[in-house]
């Protein structure tokens, strides 16, 4: 038979063959339209319609700094500023979580890749034997026995997603992925709070070594006068161990804030990616403000802050497992096409009469496996349970941060106000006493006593400055920070 009667008797089975193939895709693309398994609902959570301690906070808006992303820059500090950006650019476990969040996004990008057909090649060349007592007589035709045989095949294979199951893993990689880059931006933002919340603390520290250096001056001058009036035999020798025991107590203190300062200050240098022997802050005259903080309504909590939107896309993928394991009760049917030539030689190997070729579809279904498949069912759907009770649980956690932090804002608010008083008071009574001891109408004791009274109310109302600026950082944080919970999954941090 002639190259041209072997087309010829071929090419009307093929295009009949084509004919059939191309109907059955129109099928399997009408099939394709439904999915098994449930489709995604949101998990229904309990959102207040008002926070419990709202009271006297002012709603946030859109134009708020607060909205915009950067909510450090509520603090109104350029250094800090400076180190925030340095931390988004450089921190290692920031790092770590970009690096996942890539990685999910592969896994979507691959999931996606399953709905095309794939294409392969394969050219190679086999050197075979077998024994001349072999009923084989084509291998005859060698007097050693060996064979070579050289081929060359191109191959597409198509799965069609008839029952959805490429669909709803598609669903669960992209869910995934957008649960990762929500991790992202919890973890950037727990970096942040971590950092500002340090600096804040560290400005403080510089002011109390401010208060503990002007106070061991002032001390060191009252050693001074009272040594002096010892030996004219005005005071005693008590006297002067109060003075130095006072002078010593404080210069104590100012030592141990220098370490203090010094964990701070090595902190901040690793959460900005530096070493800390490479990182030094030098202090500064002031301590940043505490910032009006603008306190968006429970419902928008569940979309700004990040770890919420975390758990909820973990919802949304465990939702699609359950639709990729019901759909393994189904069968899968696979599409393919393969065509190349084989020849024993390699003389006119790439020619028609070496051709083959082979089309056709391919429905596999497995009819019994000792029940795996129904108990993967069932742990896709425990793990889609236990992913909704991890929602609720976050969204509750998430409401309870916020009316703590509001509280203890409101509390320390109050006792500031307190404390700023009894500081005034001890003031007061501070330059009464010292005035009354330079008439000589009290010991030295007494004013002893009066100034410990009022280093320890100065030092007291640094303390609570620095509580209120950190329970400001924390409900910031809890608010969900600057992110406005869109979900980019092109976005790079």
């Amino acid at each position: 038979m002639t190259d041209r009667s072997l087309f010829n008797l071929v090419a009307p089975l093929a295009t009949a063959r084509g004919s059939r193939l191309l109907s059955l895709t129109l099928c399997v693309a009408m099939l394709s339209a439904c999915a098994i398994g449930p489709d995604y609902q949101r998990p229904a959570a309990v959102a207040p319609v008002q926070y419990k301690e709202a009271e006297g906070w002012r709603q946030a808006n859109p134009s708020d700094a607060l909205a915009r992303g950067a909510w450090w820059e509520l603090y109104g500090d350029a250094r800090l500023n400076g180190l925030v950006e340095q931390l988004n650019a450089s921190n290692q476990t920031v790092a770590q979580a970009e690096a996942q969040y890539r990685q999910a996004q592969a896994l979507a990008r691959s999931a996606r890749g399953a709905f095309f057909p794939t294409v392969d090649l394969t050219v190679g060349k086999n050197r075979s034997s077998q024994g001349t007592g072999s009923s084989n007589s084509s291998l005859s035709s060698s007097a050693s026995g060996i064979r070579d045989t050289y081929s060359a095949q191109a191959g597409v294979s198509w799965e069609a997603d008839v029952w959805g199951k490429l669909r709803r893993t598609l669903q669960a990689n992209e869910a995934s992925a957008e649960a990762s880059f929500a991790d992202l931006a919890a973890m950037r933002l727990s970096q942040q709070s971590e950092l500002v919340q340090n600096y804040l603390q560290l400005r403080v520290i510089d002011e109390q070594k401010r208060l503990l250096q002007t106070t061991v001056d002032n001390y060191q001058r009252s050693l001074k006068m009272t040594e002096n009036q010892y030996r004219a035999g005005v005071s005693g020798r008590d006297a002067v161990a109060q003075a130095q025991n006072q002078l010593k107590t404080t210069q104590a203190d100012l030592i141990d804030l220098i370490w203090q300062r010094a964990q701070f200050e090595n902190a901040i240098a690793v959460l900005i990616g530096l070493p800390p022997a490479e990182f030094n802050l030098a202090e500064t005259q002031n301590i940043p403000a505490l910032p009006q903080i603008p306190v968006a309504l429970p419902s928008q909590l569940l979309e700004r802050r990040p770890d919420i939107a975390s758990a909820e896309r973990s919802v949304m993928a465990a939702n699609a497992n359950i639709g990729v394991a019901k759909a393994a009760y189904y069968p899968d049917l696979t599409l393919s096409l393969s065509g190349g030539y084989s020849s024993s030689t390699y003389d006119n190997w790439v020619s028609v009469p070496n051709r083959f070729w082979s089309v056709g579809p391919q429905l596999a279904m497995t009819l019994f496996d000792g029940g795996q498949r129904s108990a993967e069912v069932d742990r896709t759907v425990a793990a889609y349970d236990q992913t909704v009770a991890t929602y609720r649980q976050t969204v509750l956690d998430g409401f309870r941060e916020v009316e703590n932090y509001m509280i203890q804002l409101k509390v320390l608010e109050d006792e500031a106000r307190v404390r700023q008083e009894a500081l005034d008071a001890a003031r007061e009574s501070l330059r009464l006493t010292q005035n009354q001891y330079r008439a000589g109408l009290i010991a030295y004791l007494d004013v002893v006593t009066v100034q410990a009274t009022a280093l320890s109310n100065e030092r007291s109302v640094l303390t609570l400055q620095q509580s209120r600026l950190i329970a400001s950082v924390q409900l910031i944080a809890a608010l969900g920070g600057g992110w406005d919970g869109q979900m980019q999954a092109s976005e790079k941090p």
